[in-house]
């Protein structure tokens, strides 16, 4: 496995947050050296860290690994998912229905 993507992953999300390493390696319980390593792709992660990195990033692990993960899905799908990872039900079951109320007009046409 090649742990540069996952690290790059990683430090775009915590850049992306204004985070340092040093509060999201001390969220994960681990050393600012260690999520240094793993940011270059130098050392894997056990997946208990790799947890709680994700929610500290408020992203999902398989956004994190998604170069990993064999799927037929695209990035559209990914980018859903991202965006339904922290709505509380209510807001996902709305946004369902808004997705199908477009479906339905674009397949009428």
């Amino acid at each position: 496995m090649n742990y540069t993507k996952l690290g790059n992953r990683i430090r775009e999300e915590r850049l992306r947050l204004n985070l340092t390493q040093e509060k999201l390696a001390e969220s994960a319980n681990i050393t600012t050296a260690y999520l240094g390593q793993i940011e270059r792709g130098e050392r894997g992660v056990r997946l208990d860290k790799l947890i709680v990195i994700a929610q500290t990033l408020g992203v999902t692990i398989d956004f994190l690994l998604k170069d990993y993960v064999s799927s037929s899905d695209d990035l559209y799908i990914d980018q859903i998912r991202q965006l339904f990872y922290e709505m509380n039900n209510h807001d996902k079951e709305l946004a369902v229905n808004i997705i199908k109320l477009l479906f339905s007009y674009s397949h009428s046409e």
